[in-house]
């Protein structure tokens, strides 16, 4: 029976590596997604995502580069919905190579409320970037939890390292995202140029 294909949203921490491998195992082609931001915390975090696709013997890793999207939504929008947009651009990003690679899923490692973006009416407001449906396999497993999980599966030692997705991300994030007022926010920039830019960065490494 052909595999269904999913776009794994890979950060190289502990939570995405754990969310690939718990839907690798029930039967998922993942295809991994980096999105870096090379400007704000150099290459590190993509050489993590090749070790973890080589853990789970994914064949290609897709990297796209956002820094310059995430300095505009500093620039130009208001900072306390910083996360809200940087997780709907990366959702459009997602759906991108979904079309490309003719998958039917995206995948995230993101649990409820692990954050104070991860609020359930912010998720809702953010899936809405997506045609796509997205897996949150680690919806409801608390951090801990999911830490244990990187050490079965062998990827503790690859993922540990500082947090780097919330460097530019504001200290009081909204927690009750609107879909009006998200969407008033993404009209203040070009976001069609905005999200071509980040295509047109598109580098695919072989894993093999």
């Amino acid at each position: 029976m052909k595999k269904e294909k999913a776009v794994l949203l890979l950060s190289g921490g502990f939570d995405s590596g754990v969310a690939g491998y718990l839907l690798k195992k029930e039967g998922f082609e993942i295809i991994p997604l980096h999105l870096s931001n090379v400007d704000f915390v150099g290459e590190w975090t993509i050489e993590k995502c090749i070790e973890i696709a080589k853990k789970f013997n994914w064949s290609k890793l897709y990297v796209m580069d956002i820094a310059n999207s995430l300095q505009t939504f500093v620039n130009e929008c208001t900072h306390s919905y910083f996360f809200v947009l940087m997780k709907r651009l990366l959702l459009v990003l997602a759906s991108e190579i979904a079309k490309k690679e003719n998958a039917s899923y995206i995948i995230t490692g993101e649990s409820l409320g692990q954050v104070s973006s991860q609020t359930l009416m912010n998720i809702n407001v953010i899936e809405k970037a997506t045609k796509y449906r997205v897996l949150k396999p680690l919806i409801a497993i608390d951090k801990e939890t999911i830490i244990n999980y990187s050490k079965q599966i062998g990827t503790f030692e690859i993922s540990s390292g500082p947090e780097v997705c919330d460097i530019l991300g504001p200290k009081h994030p909204i927690t009750q995202a609107n879909e009006e007022k998200v969407k008033s926010e993404e009209l203040k920039i070009k976001y069609s140029e905005l999200i071509n830019q980040c295509v047109s960065s598109l580098k695919i490494i072989d894993i093999n």
